[in-house]
């Protein structure tokens, strides 16, 4: 199936190209981004070798939305999604960290745990927790902003402070917005029957010094949900939790020895076992914001795109 793992656009006034590991940035005329999410899947820090058909739609689709519904609380710099994969905003000079806050322990927090470790960005743990066990209080744990393919690295906010990568002022804001935006994404996916388990987000300041919330929001691949139905029943009897993110992708590369570190190979990705992949994303899409997910054309997704975001940019 036809996906789209890398641009190549001129647009008019176009500055420059950032690519990410899953988005591409253009910069036109220093003034606003066009934002391209493509169908690259990245997990463990590496994007895989195969593209995963609709997820840049998917993505784009489910962060706009949730945009929209978080705005009243904290900006952001979204002003059009002319395409199905395509946001323009604000030019924004992003933070250089990942706001990450958690609900539960699991994923990242879980396995650092299960080592033993009692901190995680220099905020204590309590003991006798079990995995995907609710934290009293939900914990902010934030990462450094890796370029791309280097890992992003766990650090705290004491020294995030020091080292000056953010000002005092600057970072109170950052921990507010963010646990205001964890909790109105709690909300919304109570109302879906889901659990919000974790979830990243990031920060930019615009050109008249606004912090504003920029890239993605709730979707699969920064979030984590659970299915609230069964979720204490299965905690009691030590059952795995049915979820709602990309960590399937994850266990399935642990399962097949990667987990991107060094002299590791990718495994194979069937053609089979792609499908399955935005199948599962699919049903994420349709869970998550309680909507049927309409596939867009895909026959020429470069053209698509580059009719949309011109005709956007002419007007």
């Amino acid at each position: 199936m036809n996906t789209i793992t890398t641009t190549n656009f001129e647009f008019p006034g176009q500055k420059s190209v950032y690519r990410g590991k899953v988005r591409e940035v253009y910069n036109i005329n220093d003034e606003i981004l066009v934002m391209i999410a493509t169908d690259r899947l990245s997990a463990f820090d590496v994007v895989l070798p195969k593209g995963i058909p609709y997820k840049g739609q998917i993505l784009n689709q489910i962060a706009t939305k949730f945009m929209h519904l978080t705005k009243d609380i904290v900006p952001n710099w979204l002003l059009a999604t002319p395409d199905p994969n395509v946001a323009i905003g604000h030019l924004c000079e992003p933070f250089k960290v990942e706001m990450v806050i958690r609900g539960y322990l699991s994923g990242h927090a879980a396995r650092e745990y299960a080592l033993g470790k009692r901190t995680i960005c220099g905020v204590t743990m309590a003991e006798g927790l079990k995995e995907n066990d609710k934290f009293p209080m939900p914990i902010i744990t934030p990462t450094t902003k890796a370029d791309n393919g280097s890992h992003d690295e766990d650090i705290s906010r004491e020294a995030i402070l020091a080292n000056k990568i953010v000002s005092e002022e600057d970072y109170l804001v950052l921990e507010e917005y963010t646990r205001a935006l964890y909790q109105r994404g709690t909300e919304i996916a109570a109302e879906r029957g889901l659990i919000l388990v974790d979830t990243k987000y990031e920060f930019g300041k615009t050109k008249d010094g606004t912090i504003v919330l920029i890239d993605e929001i709730h979707t699969p691949d920064s979030s984590r949900y659970f299915y609230a139905d069964g979720y204490q029943h299965k905690q009691n009897a030590g059952e795995e939790q049915k979820q709602l993110s990309k960590e399937f992708v994850r266990r399935w590369l642990i399962e097949n020895n990667f987990q991107g570190k060094e002299g590791q190979q990718i495994p194979n990705m069937t053609d089979e076992y792609i499908e399955t992949v935005s199948e599962r994303y699919i049903e994420l899409y349709e869970n998550i914001l309680g909507e049927k997910f309409i596939k867009a054309d895909i026959a020429n997704i470069n053209e698509r795109i580059k009719k949309n975001v011109e005709h956007y940019l002419n007007q």
